[in-house]
């Protein structure tokens, strides 16, 4: 599912198989793992309640240095970030920006465009990886 930019996959997993799942794949594609963000841990240290909700901030400066040579606007939405969370019927996603989204986002120079079509395919292998069986 693809919406306003996002990309929705969804799991076979729970969230938390599904978040360790994405960050031992982008882990062994030999991306960093910058932070992971427990929306609800946070909610819960206020008293609030929020079902799963983690972010992972994760990339490649290989990938990631060439499209912010080309502008450096597009370093507010790098590193990447996944999104998995458990919505209200208890299925479980995992969301991500689309890459060509954000280069369009960007107004990003087509010869920038192997790089995004590349940054893509992984993401879209990760999101795979860590959603199906």
């Amino acid at each position: 599912m693809a919406e306003d930019g996002l990309i929705s996959v969804s799991s076979g997993f729970g969230a938390k198989e599904t978040m360790d799942r994405l960050e031992a794949e982008v882990k062994a594609r030999g991306m960093t793992v910058f932070a992971r963000v427990d929306h609800a841990a946070g909610a819960a240290a206020v008293g609030l309640q929020l079902r799963p909700t983690v972010v992972l901030i994760f990339g490649n400066a290989k990938a990631g240095t060439p499209l912010m040579q080309a502008d450096q606007t597009v370093g507010i939405d790098l590193p990447l970030k996944a999104l998995v969370f458990e919505d209200a019927s208890g299925k479980v996603w995992l969301t991500y920006n689309d890459p060509h989204w954000l280069a369009r986002r960007h107004g990003l120079a087509a010869s920038t465009a192997g790089v995004v079509d590349t940054m893509a395919a992984a993401l879209r292998a990760v999101a795979e990886k860590a959603t199906q069986q």
